[in-house]
């Protein structure tokens, strides 16, 4: 996400349809792994045959679903989005409450929520949870070892795929509106470009990836760090009450 802005030359905060809701969290989440140092995710990528499969397993996500969505192929992208959140979230259904609220996502942003939300595909979220599925990752069975920002990203999904007149509205978007269709061709650009520099286990291209966007972001990186932290310890509250 954050190299795609970078690629748009915009700073979502102050673009209204980046701002309030699930939008909230995946600034947040974007300008928190900015604000660390580049080798500290490079390591986690690059060193680790795991997560290259998993890099590499998001961009063909990324890339099948806009695919579809260029297409227009509703049926297909719908069935593969609904298979995939019934195979990551239907078992959890009865064990756990939304990590995520509402009112939670509307109270962290960095920007001023627009009277009327402006609709997203949220194609991001979708590759997500299309991604676990296709490798058969049940997210909620890490939760004992997983970070912070694992919580987050998890809770956001969640909180799309567990509420079903959200999800619809999701899948139209998608197939119907163009509202977003350059910001999603610049994120699959970026998602293809980071699987590369990963698999090609290239440490000074993943730098110098991560340097520039890290560059273009730093202004707002002491607002987002703190609102972020509160962000944080809400989410680590409602999974320790799981």
């Amino acid at each position: 996400m954050g190299k795609a802005w970078h690629a748009n030359a915009q700073f979502p905060w102050e673009i209204a349809r980046y701002v309030g809701g699930i939008e909230n969290v995946k600034i947040n989440l974007t300008l928190r792994i900015y604000s660390q140092k580049w080798h500290v995710y490079a390591g986690l990528a690059i060193l680790n045959p795991y997560a290259k499969e998993q890099i590499r397993q998001y961009s063909q996500s990324v890339t099948d679903l806009f695919k579809l969505m260029l297409g227009g192929n509703r049926e297909e992208f719908e069935r593969r989005i609904r298979a995939a959140g019934a195979a990551v979230f239907d078992a959890q259904k009865s064990h756990h409450g939304i990590l995520l609220e509402d009112e939670v996502l509307d109270r962290f942003s960095l920007g001023k929520k627009p009277d009327e939300p402006t609709p997203n595909n949220h194609l991001s979220l979708l590759a997500m949870v299309d991604c676990w599925s296709r490798m058969g990752i049940v997210p909620y069975d890490h939760m004992i070892c997983s970070t912070p920002l694992f919580r987050l990203w998890l809770g956001v999904t969640e909180y799309l795929f567990r509420q079903p007149a959200l999800l619809d509205d999701v899948i139209r978007i998608a197939i119907e509106d163009n509202t977003f269709r350059s910001d999603d061709l610049e994120f699959t650009f970026a998602a293809r470009g980071w699987s590369d520099c990963v698999t090609f286990g290239d440490f000074e291209s993943y730098k110098d990836r991560f340097e520039s966007t890290r560059k273009f972001f730093e202004p707002r990186f002491a607002d987002a760090t703190k609102v972020g932290n509160e962000m944080m310890k809400t989410i680590l509250m409602n999974t320790m009450r799981e």
